[in-house]
């Protein structure tokens, strides 16, 4: 098996787009105030021209098998940025992929100058919320930003 980490092409949209909805249907998570509706995840390449953004394409054997990014989201202080559109398919989970994702995400946000991470995710993700609290994500009471998503339910930020 072999793993790589590239930046996002514009050629990975429908594979991304495929691999977050199924995601959403395979945990019966819920959809509206949520990335399943929102417009920008069918053009993640476009959506990734932000300045001090970056999105992160995982493979394994040459298989687009997920992604993840940070973001800029407005309402965020400047020092914040936002862990966002971090989704696997199902056949690439516990193999270390959504691992070296986070932490890709992470360095390119210590490179922009970002002091915090801040994410949001739902109690049907329980294992990727599990993930984010070994890796340094503490739950906080409320939404920061103006993420437009508000069918969320967690909430963790992570200081660098």
């Amino acid at each position: 098996m072999k793993i790589n980490i590239r930046p996002i092409q514009e050629s990975d949209n429908p594979k991304l787009s495929k691999i977050i909805k199924s995601v959403f249907e395979e945990f019966n998570a819920p959809k509206e105030g949520t990335v399943y509706v929102d417009p920008t995840t069918d053009d993640l390449f476009s959506l990734f021209k932000e300045k001090r953004s970056a999105c992160f394409v995982g493979e394994i054997d040459g298989q687009v098998m997920g992604a993840c990014g940070i973001f800029p989201t407005s309402g965020l202080e400047n020092n914040t940025c936002e862990l966002v559109k971090f989704y696997l398919h199902k056949d690439a989970r516990g193999m270390g992929l959504g691992k070296s994702l986070m932490e890709q995400c992470e360095n390119s946000a210590k490179k922009f100058n970002y002091k915090k991470i801040y994410l949001e995710s739902f109690p049907e993700f329980g294992k990727a919320v599990d993930m984010y609290e070994k890796a340094g994500y503490k739950s906080i009471e409320n939404a920061l930003g103006n993420t437009g998503h508000f069918g969320c339910s967690i909430f963790m930020i992570k200081d660098f």
